[in-house]
């Protein structure tokens, strides 16, 4: 199965493509950010997430896909523009039938290290050492996008050992 992960934003979006087989062994496809300008509309950052998601969908059929969810601080027009980044992306995906899943960044630092409220850094070594990789996953936002969809598999194994036990 394969699994792509979002960590959806304006300035940059960061996706993780993992694949996932049924004995829980992991390997990751590939990661990287989509990158706007701070100086550009946002109605064109909003296109060039969706169709850099899109790419990334059409180049690797994903079988599901999680993004995180959004993290309500102070700023309201930060907020507002994240969630509209998270909508291109959800939307990208159910254009094309893939189940969406949106997890709390806090279940995904949970379910990779054992602890909510882990470092950036800490859920990024979390991540290379669970994918067997040797390179230090650079940008954050690559590896939290990884996180993600690690955090979807360990999700995915235990909803079939449940359906199995039935």
């Amino acid at each position: 199965m394969i699994i792509l992960g979002i960590d959806p934003g304006t300035a940059v979006t960061g996706y993780g493509v993992i694949e996932s087989s049924a004995t829980q062994k992991l390997r990751c496809i590939d990661y990287g950010t989509i990158r706007s300008k701070a100086n550009e509309a946002q109605t064109d950052r909003l296109k060039k997430i969706y169709d850099g998601i899109t790419d990334v969908i059409k180049t690797y059929h994903p079988d599901l896909m999680a993004i995180e969810d959004v993290f309500y601080g102070q700023n309201v027009q930060a907020a507002l523009k994240l969630g509209q980044a998270r909508g291109v992306v959800i939307v990208a995906g159910l254009n094309v039938g893939i189940p969406v899943t949106t997890f709390a960044a806090r279940e995904v630092k949970q379910s990779l290290t054992g602890y909510g409220a882990a470092s950036k850094e800490q859920v990024q070594r979390m991540v290379r050492d669970m994918l067997g990789l040797n390179e230090v996953i650079t940008p954050l936002d690559a590896s939290d996008a990884l996180a993600i969809a690690l955090c979807h598999a360990q999700r995915w194994w235990t909803e079939q050992k449940l359906k199995n036990t039935k």
